[in-house]
This record gives structure tokens, sequence and C-alpha cells, in this order.
């Protein structure tokens, strides 16, 4: 049977496309390490790779199995910068350290890119992003956008579409222009996944799955991570949950929200689908955004939010449908065969949170639906911190998170009412 994640709803598409994904054992008893790292995702991977390739003994846990949250079962696509547009972060912070976020988060991808091609990790990647506009509105700040890209920040990949262009790239007129950049594009997420854990199974990182975490304290110059079956000992630990286990620790608890994202995938469109006819992935102007691109056999994945009344809801495939259909007409009635769900970690100014949240304990998440890259990239500049160089992990550290009014008991509902209101005003 197709294995159905306990924390995701629905079957993924991706997983179908595995046939040797490795288990690995729970833990059974306690041990010491270097690094404790809770969380098997793009971050954990990362980190467990980088660090156990310098010598470092690392004992990684996850509770249920690897990928099962947000790396596995995302869009797949890179973007380009942080987040926020550049010329955003840059009225936040300056130039210069507007730049210097921009400049790590090219150095994420490259270092992505890299990481694939020297470990043999075939993650299917396609280049070219599309970012289309639905309201008229926001054209200008998408052209300038473009300009800017160029002009200010050095990055010449990125040009502005008018809707002639735009309708011919997307295969149809739903969309009223954009900008298309050359110097990114998507992956399969899982493959990532898979392929990361076994580079660090191979490092000598010692993974652990279906192992919850019940605990974690730091005192004495230790940190301790307790599970029902056993206990890890540590120098350092990393807590890299994103949007699942915040409750370990209240402070990310507050400052990173989980919120669900939907996906399906159709039945391979056939070649002369005009639907993506370059293979790009593309992501809409929405506050609610919808993403899509087509996989490596021609089907077009789908994702978004809007009109769904629950976390994990019954049909899945019939919202999907039905916002595919308003941007392709044609496809109204299109075989859906796999709808899945997933939680995506985001902070109030959609920028990754990064903190030490007790001694010798950082905790990263809330990539925002930005995080293919960034969330990898994280993983290597922590091996880099435990090392001895935290200069660059301090660029993210050091971004200005707000926690999310309400605390931790109005927290949800008021984000409900927020995407509710803004899910309005995509429409108006």
């Amino acid at each position: 049977m197709p294995y159905q994640s306990p924390i995701s709803p629905g079957i993924s598409w991706y997983e179908s496309t595995i046939a040797d994904r490795t288990e690995y054992p729970a833990l059974d008893g306690s041990r010491s390490a270097d690094v404790v790292i809770v969380g098997g995702g793009f971050t954990g991977l990362s980190a467990a790779v980088h660090l156990a390739s310098a010598g470092v003994d690392v004992v990684l846990l996850e509770a249920y199995r690897f990928g099962d949250g947000a790396s596995g079962r995302n869009g797949g696509q890179l973007g380009t910068g942080q987040r926020a547009w550049a010329e955003d972060l840059e009225g936040q912070y300056g130039f210069t350290r507007a730049k210097a976020l921009f400049d790590l988060a090219e150095e994420a991808k490259a270092h992505l890119l890299e990481f694939a091609e020297t470990h043999r990790i075939d993650i299917e990647f396609v280049p070219g992003q599309m970012s289309v506009v639905h309201k008229k509105r926001y054209l200008k700040d998408y052209q300038a956008h473009a300009e800017l890209m160029a002009t200010r920040f050095g990055y010449p990949h990125i040009h502005y579409m008018d809707a002639k262009e735009t309708a011919e790239r997307l295969g149809s007129t739903r969309y009223l222009g954009g900008t298309y950049d050359k110097g990114t594009g998507h992956i399969q997420p899982m493959k990532l996944v898979v392929g990361t854990a076994k580079a660090a199974a191979q490092a000598g990182a010692h993974l652990y799955e279906n192992t919850k975490v019940t605990g974690i304290k730091s005192e004495n110059g230790r940190v301790t991570v307790t599970t029902p079956t056993g206990s890890v000992t540590a120098a350092k630990g990393l807590i890299a949950v994103n949007a699942y286990g915040g409750n370990l620790e209240p402070i990310s608890a507050s400052h990173v929200m989980p919120i669900r994202s939907f996906i399906g995938a159709t039945v391979p469109l056939g070649p002369d689908s005009p639907v993506l006819p370059g293979g790009e992935s593309v992501d809409d102007s929405r506050f609610v955004v919808r993403y899509f691109r087509r996989s490596k056999d021609g089907r077009l994945l789908f994702g978004g939010r809007e009109a769904y009344t629950a976390d994990n809801p019954l049909d899945i495939s019939t919202h999907i449908r039905r916002q595919i259909a308003e941007i392709y007409p044609a496809l109204a009635d299109v075989e859906i065969t796999q709808a899945w769900g997933g939680s995506v970690g985001i902070t109030l100014p959609r920028q990754p949170f990064v903190r030490e949240v007790m001694p010798n304990v950082i905790s990263a998440g809330g990539y925002s639906g930005h995080g293919v890259m960034l969330s990898n990239f994280v993983g290597k500049l922590y091996a880099e911190t435990v090392a001895g160089n935290r200069d660059r992990l301090k660029l993210l550290e050091d971004l200005k998170i707000p926690a999310f009014p309400g605390g931790r008991t109005f927290r949800a509902p008021l984000l409900f009412l927020a995407l509710s209101w803004y899910a309005l005003v995509d429409r108006i």
C-alpha cells in the first residue's frame, strides 16, 4: 500500500516515484553525541551531512519518517533571494544587509544544485520560474522589481513579461503579466530528502526515524533530548522542526505558525499540451499563493490553500481541480491521481526564524514557503557554527521576527481570520 504520513493528509505523488526509500530504525536506549538534531527535514538532514562529514558525532531524531513534513511534500520551487523581495528588505534593514541576505540566498541555490550533483541525487531540476500577476494594480511593482534585480542587486536573470509573453509561456490568459527568472527552477523534493538522508548515513551520522522527542533541556553545559525509548545527551542541539514540534520550546512556538497547503497531481497531459510548454514553475501574486509546474513525466502539479474549510479535508481533489479550472478551463474535468497536503512554517514578516532558544540550542524554521534552498543551506550554516564560524548564520539570527499576536492561545484563530480576509482581497 502507498505510504500515508500520520501528520499530513493525502497520498503524495512524490513518494510514488521512489522505489527504494530506506527506512531507518527508531532510537532504542540512551547515548551521547557531540550534536543532537531534532527534525528530519531539509535543515536537520543537511546539518547531519555537513557535521558528520567534518568528523562530528551527530545523532538525528525524527518523530515520523524523513520528509513527512514540508520538506517532502512541497511544491519543489527554489525561488530567488529570500521570501521577501530584496528591495523590501532594503527598506527594513538598509542596502548592505539586504544585499548580504540576497547573496546568501544565491549561495544557497548554488549549494543545493552542487550538493545534488556531488552526491548523485537525481532531483529532476528544471530551470525557469515565473511569478505572475492576477491583479492589474500589481504590474508596476513586478516591472520595477525586475529592473531593480539587475541594476541594484546584480541579478540579471529576471525580466518582465507582458500579457502576451505570459500567456504564451503559461498556456493561459488568466494572468496579466509578471516576471520570468531563468536563474532558478524546480526540483522533486522527496528525492532530495531521500538522497540527503543517504548521504548523511554514509558520512557517519546516526539517523533515527519514528522517534518522537518528548522534551529537551540544557543545563550544566549539556543538552539532553528525551524520547519514550531513550535519550541523547550532547554538547549542542539543533531544533529543526519548522511547522511541527514547536511545543518543544515556547519561543519558536510563538514566532512560527504552521499553515496547511495542498497539492494535486494530474494524469500526464501529453507532449502536445499547451500548459507550460517550457516546463517552468509558476507562483502567483495572491497572498494565499497558488503555485504549479509540470513534472518530469508531464503531470500538472498544482498547489494552493484557498477554499479549504479544514486542515485535513476529506476531499482535496475537488478543491484543487476547481482552482486548476480557473487558469486552464480545458482541464475542468482532468483526472487527479494523487492529492495531498502538508504544513509549512510561516512567520509574520515571511522571513526565517533562527534563534538560540536555550544555551547551546539553536532553533531554525519559519521559511514561509521559500524553504527548499534556504532550509538546506541553514543546515550547512549550522555546521559552520558548530565548527566555530557563526558569522553567516547570524545574518538570519538577527532578522526581526515578532511573535504572532494573541500568544499561543489565539494565534491560530487570528491567522485563520487573516487568511480568510486576504483570500477575499485576492478576489477583488
